[in-house]
């Protein structure tokens, strides 16, 4: 593919699209997977390097390039950025790495005391909610008067407790997500707030930091004390780790220890190893013909999950256990066995009995169904690409 067309201009102007909408609708509309290993490097950010040329192809003939229609990598999309004036690198190697990374290159405003602290409190408060098992995505509407609160009591005295601000700057980096609004996203300045209070979007860290930060207390860990590095000389004030539930002491949670990751990735070879034979293309015959569900799909759902519901949306899973102890999920398909979808954990989920309800027979069941496929993905992609670096 010549790839000549592409100029300066034209790559600047991807990347400003790509932050005016944000990294997952960028991707999702140009048709691009997440880059794993280069990437464009930019004012302090770094960019899915194939993606951005790609659209910049658009930009400067009229059509944008297909992730099909071209390779990327060095030779191609890293030569093309570098005639260009651009630096490309290799992204950080652990999935901790690439976090830390993102933090230590957060970009916030100055104050007379010192660098704005309305993000990494930000941080801290959504991970001290991934500590408690709290839902990964939390409306604005009730995300609002927590972040008020801590702002108003531990931000910099010269900056307005103002949680829109550090929402929408989170926004624009893979760190984060913000969900369920019409139309654009505005800036991270000016005035978003009559915006953030008629579309009441969900705002959380994104899946692939949140699934991490869930199941490592080592990687939250790792995660807290960068956040502290960056912003509080190393120690964030102790009633700021309290009020946000991050006490210096890790709290208990589920593991995802070396031994998880591994018995996963056998369980996901296992069944590959099925697809490939045609058993899952066998039926049983009850009342009427069923395909054959895999064992080992749902046993590895139920590990991924940890005990508790997928839906980031969930508003509280209940408390009880089966007569075995076990807790109350559903192992569910997001694409219907019956319509052709895949007995795979990259499109299966483990929901409550509420959600479960909701995606069967709920109003809102067709729009939950795009929230749990994207979710089931991006869960099942983090723990292979654990297993990967193990």
């Amino acid at each position: 593919m010549d790839l000549s067309p592409i100029t300066r201009a034209a790559v600047l102007d991807a990347v400003a699209e790509c932050d005016r909408v944000g990294r997952r609708r960028f991707l999702e509309q140009y048709g691009f997977d997440p880059a794993r290993q280069y990437f464009l490097e930019y004012d302090g950010r770094l960019y899915d390097s194939k993606a951005i040329v790609g659209v910049a192809y658009g930009h400067a003939t009229g059509r944008p390039l297909r992730a099909g229609e071209f390779s990327g990598g060095r030779a191609t999309v890293g030569r093309v950025l570098g005639r260009l004036g651009f630096h490309v690198t290799d992204e950080p190697t652990t999935p901790v790495e690439q976090v830390i990374d993102r933090v230590r290159r957060l970009r916030v405003a100055s104050t007379p005391d010192g660098p704005a602290l309305h993000q990494p409190i930000t941080l801290l408060w959504a991970l001290g909610r991934a500590a408690q098992g709290r839902p990964r995505l939390v409306s604005w509407q009730e995300a609002r008067p927590e972040l008020r609160a801590l702002l108003g009591e531990y931000g910099r005295q010269a900056s307005r407790a103002q949680p829109e601000y550090p929402l929408l700057a989170l926004a624009r980096t893979d760190l984060w997500e913000i969900t369920g609004y019409e139309g654009t996203v505005p800036p991270a300045h000016g005035e978003p707030g009559p915006w953030m209070d008629e579309q009441n979007p969900l705002n959380g860290l994104a899946v692939w930091v949140y699934e991490l930060v869930t199941s490592s207390p080592e990687a939250r860990t790792a995660v807290l004390d960068a956040v502290a590095d960056r912003f509080f000389d190393g120690s964030p004030p102790d009633g700021l780790l309290y009020d946000v539930g991050l006490p210096r002491v890790s709290l208990p949670g589920p593991q995802q220890d070396d031994g998880a990751v591994e018995k996963y990735l056998r369980m996901c070879l296992r069944i590959e190893d099925a697809e490939a034979r045609g058993d899952h293309d066998q039926t049983v015959r009850t009342a009427r013909e069923q395909p054959v569900r895999s064992r080992s799909a749902r046993d590895a759902v139920l590990l991924r999950s940890g005990g508790r519901c997928e839906n980031p949306r969930c508003t509280g899973q209940p408390q009880d256990v089966t007569a075995a102890g076990e807790p109350l999920l559903e192992v569910d398909h997001v694409e219907e066995r019956a319509g052709g979808g895949r007995d795979h954990p990259v499109q299966m989920i483990a929901l409550c009995p509420n959600c479960h309800a909701v995606k069967t027979r709920g109003r809102t069941r067709e729009v939950l169904r795009v929230v749990l496929a994207y979710e089931a993905r991006e869960r099942h992609l983090s723990w292979t690409n654990r297993a990967a670096n193990t």
